[in-house]
């Protein structure tokens, strides 16, 4: 009885000197206190997370104690990189970025003139775009590798929501292309502001899963377009989903079919494909891929000169106009009806043609190891649109393939986008005419040809494997566009994007932990199953900050996991829980309704007779912990700096009770 007694009184003993944290220690270790982090200036608080949200590059850096004139100079140079770069250009480079201009020159232009009807305008309109834009971005970009021009999806996008508005895109020729240009002005001025703004992080809620899936979606739309021309149909519906496009392919099937037109379509992409399987094989052979449509332009249109298949119901292109881009100022929309269906068209093509942008920038720096600045890429963007859109130019943005070859082809600086201008200048001035017989067949093969890369089933696969959540996603963004529009696959995919990100926030994970076996951690007992329970303490850890979205939801799922473990418990004759200890540990910041969460939850558990515990609060979560009150409502000494500091306080009460 006397022994029982005497070590019931060093358990007790045990209890004062671990709660107070002030062991002997040739007892047990030091339990070291959660410390409380400097109080902050409010007003450099708000300065050091404006810093952190808006500037977290600290762009100003290279500014700090410089003379004025430095200041001048570098002010410069963020704005122009080309002067900064400029000023170590040599020849070796120079040798290398005309190589890949010309390269990507031989590629764009009968892209451009492709993606121009895509658009539902004039080939020339095509060329323009890679005439000028290319010339403003080479001044202020930062990307050494994008080459600029109209692409794809942009065009099919433009072409899509402008004919929403203005249904015949033939007779209203002339409004038309007014709001063409209206839109490009307005995507400019959206680029630049959220590049001056350092608002580039709002590209990010569109997930990279939701992008493959409208890419993929918007190939296959632009692919089924060019059945028009690959056909030699003459009347095609103007919708774009599958089941209209399909209809209208089979329903032309006996009279509106060209035999000849399809017999060059077919050569021609075969062609092409087997250009693009040589380069795929031999890295060495990029150029051929490259140089491919070009040359089956050039073969094409000499075979129906020669041939004449043209009257035969053969479509050419029959007229480019000749000449560099006029001026079109004038035409842009800036009051009326016009100009708020510009506006809201021009915002949707922007970010479309931002993210691509930005996207094919990050890809190509990484593979040279060099920093690209998000919000510099999009005010260089923005200028180039502004501009170009009162030169006749449509929306512009990086080419992925384009991009690529430029890449493949050694280009050293956006020089090879100079370079490209200027082959595009003579395009324009001197020989446009030679492409009045060029089939319209050949331009569908290109364009298909060039939007096969664009379904990506690798990665569709990977993300499978990954997540099935954002499987889902994608496979509804290319649904969207497939099915139904463009509009329909691009609101699908940011919904997804955005239900996605709110159902992370709104249900963060938690978890139960135990001890790995011979050491003082504690892990997800899903993960390691080896990990043992402490008998009579329930160890939750919280994954995520706790905010008003999502605080009464981690206040339920404690309790819930407390109710699970209590019925475990109670069948197996185990003891009783006595305390919960949350990990705080990825807890990175708590709000008022997070903390009124905590209370209740603080409530709900004495009602049962189970302390509540902290472990290894954050600065931030503990200071707020402090500044409410709930540090002092369940006590100080209830808060330790880890969960196994919180265990080992909590044992010996229960040993005690054993005995």
């Amino acid at each position: 009885m006397s022994s029982a007694v005497h070590s019931t009184e060093e358990y007790d003993m045990d209890i004062r000197s671990l709660s107070s944290s002030h062991r002997h220690p040739q007892d047990a270790p030091y339990v070291h206190k959660v410390g409380l982090p400097p109080k902050q200036n409010l007003f450099k608080e708000f300065k050091a997370t404006v810093k952190e949200t808006f500037f977290a590059d600290d762009p100003l850096r290279s500014f700090k104690d410089q003379p004025r004139s430095k200041k001048f100079i570098l002010g410069l140079q963020a704005i122009f990189p080309i002067l900064e770069w400029g000023r170590s250009y040599s020849f070796a480079k120079f040798r290398g970025d005309l190589i890949a201009g010309l390269t990507i020159a031989s590629l764009c232009i009968p892209q451009d003139i492709g993606y121009a009807k895509l658009a539902n305008l004039d080939p020339q309109y095509g060329l323009y775009s890679s005439f000028v834009p290319p010339l403003i971005y080479a001044f202020m970009g930062s990307s050494r590798d994008i080459a600029i021009g109209p692409v794809a999806v942009v065009s099919l996008l433009l072409g899509t929501l402008l004919q929403s508005e203005i249904a015949d895109p033939v007779a209203n020729a002339a409004e038309y292309r007014r709001l063409a240009f209206t839109a490009t002005f307005f995507a400019g001025i959206t680029q630049v502001t959220l590049g001056f703004l350092r608002l580039g992080f709002l590209i990010d809620f569109l997930s990279h899963a939701a992008i493959v899936g409208f890419m993929g979606g918007a190939a296959i739309t632009i692919a089924l377009q060019q059945l028009k021309g690959f056909l030699g149909i003459k009347k095609f519906t103007k919708k774009t989903d599958i089941v209209s496009v399909m209809h209208s392919v089979f329903a032309s099937a006996h009279h509106g079919w060209n035999w000849q037109t399809i017999v060059m379509g077919v050569s021609l992409l075969s062609f092409l494909l087997f250009a693009k399987y040589i380069g795929k094989k031999n890295k060495k052979l990029f150029w051929v891929p490259a140089i491919g449509p070009l040359i089956s332009v050039i073969l094409s249109t000499f075979f129906v000169f020669i041939t004449r298949v043209d009257k035969d119901g053969v479509e050419i292109v029959k007229h480019i106009e000749k000449g560099i881009n006029p001026s079109s100022v004038n035409q842009i929309y800036f009051s009326g009806d016009n100009l708020l269906k510009g506006v809201r068209i021009g915002i949707v093509a922007a970010m479309i043609a931002l993210t691509e942008a930005i996207a094919i920038g990050r890809t190509f720096a990484a593979m040279k190891d060099y920093q690209l600045d998000g919000n510099k890429e999009m005010v260089a963007l923005g200028t180039m649109n502004i501009v170009g859109s009162m030169t006749s130019c449509y929306v512009a943005t990086g080419s992925f393939s384009r991009s690529a070859v430029n890449f493949m082809s050694g280009c050293q600086t956006a020089v090879s986008n100079i370079v490209m201008s200027i082959v595009v200048f003579l395009t324009l001035q001197f020989i446009t005419p030679l492409f009045k017989y060029t089939p319209n067949a050949v331009l569908s093969a290109i364009i298909i040809s060039a939007v096969i890369g664009l379904v990506d089933f690798d990665a569709a696969y990977l993300i499978w494997k990954i997540d099935k959540f954002d499987f889902v996603a994608c496979m509804g963004a290319f649904f969207g566009v497939v099915f139904a529009s463009v509009e329909i696959g691009l609101l699908i995919a940011v919904s997804i994007s955005f239900f996605k990100l709110l159902l992370q926030v709104t249900r963060p994970r938690t978890a139960i932990l135990g001890n790995l076996p011979r050491t003082a951690v504690y892990r997800n007992i899903l993960q390691y199953p080896e990990a043992t329970k402490v008998p009579g303490v329930l160890i939750v850890r919280v994954d995520s900050a706790i905010y008003f979205s999502n605080s009464n939801y981690i206040k339920e799922r404690i309790l819930r996991w407390l109710i699970d473990e209590e019925e475990l418990v109670n069948k197996s004759g185990q003891p009783k829980i006595q305390f919960l200890i949350v990990e705080m540990s990825p807890v990175t910041d708590i709000d008022t309704s997070g903390i009124h969460a905590l209370e209740e939850l603080y409530r709900s558990l004495q009602k049962r007779e189970i302390q509540l515990i902290l472990a290894n609060p954050g600065p931030v979560v503990i200071d707020k912990l402090h500044a409410s009150d709930f540090a002092q409502l369940i006590g100080e000494d209830k808060i330790f700096l880890t969960v196994a500091n919180a265990v080992a306080a909590c044992s010996p009460k229960l040993m005690v009770e054993q005995v």
